[in-house]
């Protein structure tokens, strides 16, 4: 047998419904690093199985290893759920509220009147950029001249952004003065529901973006970057890349907000720690 085969008695010995190998994983690791840039520690064997289950599913593969084969020989749809499958979206409104009140100052620091274009690149299901904007139009007044760019490498996750709607229940933290400001209550079938409302939802564009490969969309740089909680998932060199390739769209000066886990002190040449994990492009 195999040694290779995790399940020795076969899948349905361990509860599986497909055979799963370390070869299986050593390829869905490979084809997502190519296409995502994302590395897959050894310990996520049984994220991917379950992610990558309900794909073998849907196309109608009895195998990982047809399923990975079919994948690798065409260029169509299914690569964008395969990535979709393997990204993961944990978000919140206002998550890591000091990088907010640091945004706030940094927006009232120059003449009113300012324009702002500022890009948000790891937008999930919305809530990231909706706490963006609800920031903008705080520090700036209603209407502010301001503009977000909202990307996300997960098209289904985008389109839940665009749509703006959310579960009551989810916003527990959020005052009841931001709801009433910048949320329509939703009613009969809707109930327990709300919406962005639509002077909020016009300040940003989605749209996705891949930031590993090189044909993001931008004419003009930008005055701030939120890419919080993105690089863990990259390995140092992919982090290199991606960060240098920032640095090209951020304007001198401009402020590069990160996530908690993350730190850049050895790209020092590019960006100067400016507070708890901001930093300013050189």
């Amino acid at each position: 047998m195999d040694a290779n085969v995790i399940a020795p008695m076969g899948p349905l010995a361990q509860g599986r419904e497909f055979v799963w190998t370390n070869a299986d994983f050593a390829r869905v690791q490979g084809l997502i690093y190519k296409r995502a840039g994302i590395s897959l520690h050894d310990g996520k064997h049984a994220m991917v199985y379950s992610r990558l289950s309900r794909r073998l599913r849907e196309t109608g593969h009895d195998s990982f290893n047809d399923y990975l084969s079919w994948l690798e020989s065409n260029d169509g749809p299914e690569w964008q759920e395969f990535v979709n499958a393997l990204t993961t979206n944990l978000t919140a409104f206002f998550r890591e509220q000091h990088h907010f009140e640091i945004f706030a100052s940094h927006l009232r620091s120059k003449p009113a009147g300012t324009s702002w274009k500022v890009w948000c690149n790891a937008a999930s299901t919305g809530e990231e950029p909706y706490s963006i904007v609800m920031t903008a139009c705080e520090a700036l007044g209603n209407n502010p001249p301001f503009k977000l760019i909202a990307s996300d490498i997960d098209s289904k996750v985008l389109a839940t952004a665009g749509n703006g709607v959310y579960r009551i229940d989810s916003m527990k933290g959020m005052s009841q003065e931001r709801l009433q400001r910048f949320f329509l209550k939703g009613k009969a079938s809707n109930a327990g529901m709300v919406r962005v409302k639509p002077e909020l939802r016009r300040l940003i564009d989605f749209m996705s973006v891949n930031l590993i490969r090189d044909d993001w969309p931008f004419k003009e740089p930008f005055d701030v970057v939120f890419c919080r909680n993105v690089m863990i998932y990259f390995d140092a060199a992919t982090q290199r890349r991606v960060l240098e390739k920032i640095h090209r769209v951020l304007k001198p000066g401009g402020l590069l907000f990160v996530g908690h886990a993350e730190n850049f002190s050895e790209s020092k040449d590019l960006f100067v720690l400016r507070g708890k994990t901001v930093y300013e492009r050189r």
